[in-house]
């Protein structure tokens, strides 16, 4: 099964670039402030009209997503940047966060 890394890191990326339910803002996942990152994630699930699931889940589904995609090549720092982005936006919408 040599080479099926390559497939499925092209797959992943490809999903987070060309996703049918989201527009997502360039480098959203790469920025430092998790208030932004949720901000922009609730923006672009709101103002889709390709998404199957409500905004919220899909905004939250993204999210969860390109963590669990990049594994071990997203920092540690970056990683904890993106967990604080889903308390937020559970916050933005309302949602108690998770115990």
């Amino acid at each position: 099964m040599a080479g099926r890394g390559k497939a499925a890191s092209r797959w992943s990326g490809r999903v987070t670039r060309e996703s049918d339910a989201l527009d997502l803002e360039e480098g959203v996942f790469t920025w430092k402030d998790p208030r932004r990152i949720a901000r922009s994630l609730k923006r672009s699930a709101e103002r889709s009209r390709r998404r199957k699931a409500g905004p919220f889940r899909s905004a939250m589904s993204m999210l969860t997503f390109y963590i669990n995609r990049a594994g071990s090549h997203l920092d540690d720092g970056q990683r904890e940047v993106l967990e604080q982005a889903k308390d937020e936006l559970r916050s933005l919408y309302g949602r108690k966060p998770s115990s």
